[in-house]
């Protein structure tokens, strides 16, 4: 959802928005729900984003160590590390399972749940537009383990007024059930869901630091945009410090000081998580993963592999794909160090 055609001159400069732009959000599934209250439906926890937008109706989201969340009429929010949630009606609401209802396909990638009363009031009924968001992150996804846990478009509003068109074609989309709605509400939730994660970098990321603090560092942001633009660039610790426009020693002390590890370090775990992932979305030939990031032979990036991810890359590559955005969730919120390495 963003790109480089993305116009955002007052960030011209900024790592953090360089590599933003170098990010994809991509909606793998999505429900339609129209639910008679009360009622209570438990998310589990995925390897994906979730997003909800609340077409009608009034509920709360509950999730752990959150207060619950009232939700109403033009609401949307973000779980972008899909942790585990609930969305109710009430207090004493009994639950089910997501997954234990029944769906009716709609179009590709989106179904219709209804639980409803057919013999009541419709305009009782709550509406809801979920959906399971993939990031295809490459390089970034330290980025993601850094987001809070809920992200709500209501924070962006007033800064974002252009978002309130969207809200209420989604609203007119659910209501009416217009011919190819399914379809059209998909590509609003994925704009939608990509301008809360832009909303949230534009204001600063919070209070994130670590990862998020080396990119604000002006001399150091930029080696560290240098690294992720071009992984598989021979990089030598005078580049580095010459990109930092430093001496080696000083730019070494200062990448360890804020990144907690040697450049060195960061450079090859950078490039196994990215072939990490070129290997469980693309399915990418071993050896043409070894050119792309500048290794001489096969057999030298296959011990590189297996010394940060924990395996060989064959075994990796025959994983499903939705597998290699839970390591890269989990990766990215390991905390101390922030593409997943260890020492």
């Amino acid at each position: 959802m963003f790109d480089r055609s993305s116009d955002l001159p007052q960030n011209a400069h900024d790592p953090v928005s360089e590599l933003l732009m170098g990010m994809r959000l991509r909606g793998a599934s999505y429900g339609r729900l129209q639910l008679t209250p009360p009622f209570g439906i438990r998310f589990p926890a995925g390897p994906e984003a979730r997003f909800h937008f609340v077409a009608r109706g009034k509920v709360f989201l509950r999730a752990p160590g959150e207060a619950d969340r009232p939700l109403g009429c033009g609401d949307a929010v973000l779980l972008p590390r899909g942790d585990v949630h609930e969305i109710v009606t009430g207090p004493n609401t009994q639950m089910r399972d997501y997954e234990s209802y029944t769906r009716k396909p709609l179009c590709s990638d989106v179904a219709a749940v209804e639980a409803c009363i057919k013999s009541a009031d419709r305009e009782s009924d709550t509406l809801i537009f979920t959906g399971r968001m993939e990031f295809e992150l490459d390089t970034l996804h330290p980025l993601v383990g850094l987001m809070p846990q809920i992200m709500s478009v209501g924070a962006l509003i007033g800064r974002q007024p252009e978002l309130m068109p969207l809200l209420g074609a989604m609203e007119r989309e659910m209501a009416e059930e217009r011919v190819g709605s399914a379809g059209i509400l998909a590509r609003l939730a994925d704009v939608i869901a990509a301008s809360i994660v832009r909303g949230w970098v534009e204001c600063g990321c919070g209070d994130a630091t670590g990862w998020i603090e080396a990119l604000r560092d002006p001399r150091l942001g930029r080696v560290i945009a240098a690294l992720h633009r071009e992984p598989g660039r021979n990089w030598t610790l005078a580049d580095m410090a010459q990109e930092m426009g430093s001496s080696r020693s000083v730019f070494a002390k200062r990448f360890v000081e804020v990144t907690g590890v040697t450049p060195q370090r960061y450079v090859l775990a950078l490039r196994m998580r990215l072939a990490e992932q070129w290997f469980r979305r693309d399915k990418l030939a071993i050896d043409t993963a070894a050119r792309r990031l500048g290794f001489g032979s096969q057999a030298a990036f296959a011990r590189a592999f297996k010394r940060i991810v924990g395996e060989p890359p064959g075994k990796t590559r025959k994983k499903p794909a939705a597998g290699g955005m839970e390591n890269a969730r989990r990766n990215g919120a390991s905390g101390g160090h922030p593409i997943g390495i260890s020492e």
